[in-house]
């Protein structure tokens, strides 16, 4: 899955770890989900957003013909 997660991470200056620990997951976790080879849940979705202070569609909406 497509996402805006590592921009959004690094704009906020937050390492993969220091991001995991907001949310509650694994390092590895948030490099799967950058990579797009993990596909979260809305909840953890929703988690991330707040933490990085984008929405939604700006972090995990890709238009169609983008993937």
């Amino acid at each position: 899955m497509e996402n805006k997660v590592k921009v959004s991470r690094v704009e906020k200056n937050l390492t993969q770890q220091l991001l995991a620990n907001k949310v509650g997951v694994t390092r590895q976790t948030i490099s799967l989900i950058e990579k797009g080879a993990y596909n979260p849940s809305l909840n953890l979705c929703l988690e991330i957003c707040y933490v990085v202070g984008k929405t939604l569609d700006e972090v995990f909406w890709i238009e169609k013909g983008e993937e």
